[in-house]
C-alpha cells in the first residue's frame, strides 16, 4: 500500500486555512501526519471524531496516508449510540476534539495536536484487518448503525483522481467546506483537492450564518457543494444576488435535486459564467458514480448525468436482463475501480476482503434518454436522505418502537420525514426522540398522528398508503 497523496509535492503551499485566520502548509501537513502516525505506530483501527477543523483533517491524512484504518465518525454523535460502535468494533485508540475528551474517562492519552487528542482505548479485542483496507465510513451515520462501508485504498485513489479529472481540479482551487468530513461526499472534497495541491477552507459554520459568507468572501471560496436541502436555503437567502467574486463551481449531491432548483441554479451558473455540476453517487461507491457537465446542466434538469471517467453505468429489469431502450425503467447497475469492498457490521468482517468485484447494483430505479444521459426516478429501498445523510427507515422505526413500546412507522421523501403514530400523546416526545438520535435539522421531522398503520393480510405496513397523508 502506497501513499494516497505525496504531500511533500506542494511543499510550502498552503493546505488548510481555518476560518480563524490559522493555516497550515503541505509540508507540515505531512511532518503533523508523520508524527502522529508514529505515536500509534502500527497498523491498527481508530475512531476519528469529525470536525471541519484542522486536527480533523490531520488526522484522516494521517490514518489513510500511513496504513492506519481510521472509521469517520461525526463528533456530535450520540453518545449511547457511538459507545455501541465501539463496543461492537474494539479499535486500539481514539482520535477526538480536545473538549470531548471526558467522555471517554479511563483513556489514556498519547498525543495532543490541533485542538485534538489521540487516546488509546484499552479494549481488550484486537480485529484483524484486511491489507487492503482503507478506510470506514457509516452507512446511516446519524443513527449509529453498526453497518460500515470497507473501502480500499485504490477506491479511494481511483474516486479521488476521476473527481479532479470531471471537475478539471487544479492547485488554484480553494474549496470551502459545506459538508461534514465524516460523510463521503465532503471527504471526496478533501480527497480530489488534495491530489491536486489545492486549498481547503475550514469551517464548521453553516450557509445559515454571516461569518460563513464573511470567510468565503476573505478567503476568496472558488468552490463548494451542497446537498438538495443547501440548495433550497441558498434559494430562500437569495444567493442569486449575493457578491461572490471567487466563485467558480457549485457541485450538488447527496439526494436528487428538483428540477425547479436544478434550473434556477444551472440558468444563474450559465448567466455568471460559472459551473453548477450534479452529481450521483453513494459510499458504496467511495463517493462519485455519475456527473452533469455543467455545459449541459440547463439542457438535462432534473439528470444526475453520465458515469464518472472510468465508470459504466447499466440498466437491468426484474430478471436481471439488461435494458437498451430509452426511457425504460431500470435497477441502476454501476461499475468501476472505486465500487468498495463491501459491508462490516461486526469486528470480525474486517479481514473480509472484496465481495462485489467492481459491481454495484444501487437500488436505485433509473431510466436513460436517447442522449444517454440518466435520471433517477425511484429507490427500491427503505431510506431518506436528510440534509444528505443517510437515513435507514426501517433503523428508525426499531429505535421508536424500543424507546417507546409502540407502533409506528416512517417514510418520506429526500429531506422530509415523516413518521406515523397512533398515540397524539407521545407525538411530540417521539419527534424530540429522533431529531436528538439522529442530530439532523429538526425541520426535517415531522409526526402524523392517525388512527390505525395500515397493512396487508401478513402483518406488512403498506407504506405507499401513507403517502395520501402527506405532499410530495
Amino acid at each position: 500500500m502506497g501513499k494516497i497523496w505525496d504531500l511533500e509535492v506542494h511543499k510550502r503551499k498552503k493546505a488548510l486555512i481555518d476560518e480563524f485566520g490559522n493555516w497550515m502548509t503541505y509540508d507540515v501537513l505531512d511532518h503533523e501526519a508523520c508524527v502522529l502516525a508514529h505515536k500509534i505506530g502500527h497498523r491498527c483501527l481508530v475512531f476519528a471524531l469529525c470536525r471541519n477543523e484542522m486536527g480533523s483533517v490531520l488526522g484522516y491524512t494521517s490514518f489513510i496516508n500511513n496504513g492506519i484504518v481510521p472509521v469517520m465518525v461525526n463528533s456530535h454523535l450520540d453518545e449511547v449510540l457511538l459507545e455501541n460502535l465501539l463496543k461492537t468494533y474494539s479499535p486500539q485508540f481514539l482520535w477526538v476534539p480536545k473538549d470531548q475528551k471526558q467522555q471517554f474517562s479511563g483513556m489514556t492519552t498519547e498525543h495532543e495536536a490541533y485542538g485534538y487528542v489521540l487516546l488509546k482505548t484499552g479494549y481488550g479485542t484486537t480485529y484483524p484487518l484486511y491489507e487492503e483496507l482503507g478506510l470506514l465510513i457509516t452507512t446511516s451515520g446519524s443513527t449509529g448503525s453498526p453497518k460500515l462501508v470497507r473501502q480500499s485504498y485504490a477506491n479511494v485513489l481511483d474516486n479521488a483522481r476521476s473527481i479532479a479529472e470531471y471537475l478539471k481540479l487544479d492547485d488554484k482551487e480553494r474549496p470551502i467546506t459545506t459538508l461534514p468530513m465524516n460523510y463521503v461526499y465532503g471527504l471526496s472534497i478533501i480527497n480530489s483537492h488534495f491530489l491536486v495541491g489545492a486549498t481547503l477552507l475550514l469551517t464548521d459554520k453553516t450557509l445559515m450564518q454571516k461569518e460563513f459568507w464573511s470567510f468565503f468572501k476573505e478567503a476568496e471560496a472558488s468552490s463548494f457543494g451542497g446537498v438538495p436541502y443547501t440548495y433550497e436555503m441558498l434559494d430562500k437567502l437569495r444567493f442569486y444576488r449575493m457578491k461572490l467574486p471567487s466563485l467558480r463551481t457549485m457541485t450538488q449531491a447527496g439526494g436528487k435535486i428538483t428540477p425547479d432548483l436544478h434550473e434556477k441554479f444551472a440558468s444563474y451558473a450559465a448567466e455568471q459564467g460559472r459551473n453548477f455540476v450534479v452529481m450521483y453517487g453513494a459510499a458504496e461507491a467511495t463517493s462519485r458514480m455519475g456527473y452533469l457537465p455543467p455545459e449541459k446542466a440547463v439542457e438535462k434538469k432534473g439528470s444526475m448525468g453520465i458515469p464518472i471517467p472510468g465508470g459504466k453505468f447499466t440498466l437491468i429489469d426484474a430478471d436481471g436482463q439488461e435494458i437498451t431502450d430509452p426511457l425504460t425503467t431500470g435497477e441502476l447497475v454501476y461499475e468501476g475501480k472505486n465500487v468498495t469492498l463491501g459491508y462490516a457490521k461486526r469486528g470480525e468482517d474486517l479481514i473480509k476482503g472484496d465481495e462485489r468485484n467492481g459491481r454495484l447494483e444501487t437500488g436505485d430505479m433509473a431510466q436513460f434518454d436517447a442522449d444517454g444521459f440518466y435520471y433517477i426516478v425511484g429507490r427500491k429501498k427503505r431510506f431518506l436522505k436528510i440534509y444528505g445523510n443517510r437515513v435507514n427507515l426501517d433503523e428508525i422505526d426499531r429505535l421508536i418502537k424500543v424507546e417507546f413500546g409502540i407502533e409506528v412507522a416512517s417514510t418520506g421523501v429526500d429531506d422530509h420525514m415523516y413518521i406515523f403514530v397512533t398515540d397524539e400523546k407521545v407525538a411530540g416526545a417521539v419527534r424530540d426522540f429522533v431529531i436528538s438520535k439522529t442530530k439532523l435539522n429538526p425541520v426535517s421531522f415531522k409526526v402524523l398522528v392517525i388512527d390505525e398503520i395500515p397493512k396487508n393480510d401478513s402483518g406488512k405496513t403498506l407504506y405507499k398508503e401513507l403517502t395520501k397523508y402527506y405532499a410530495e
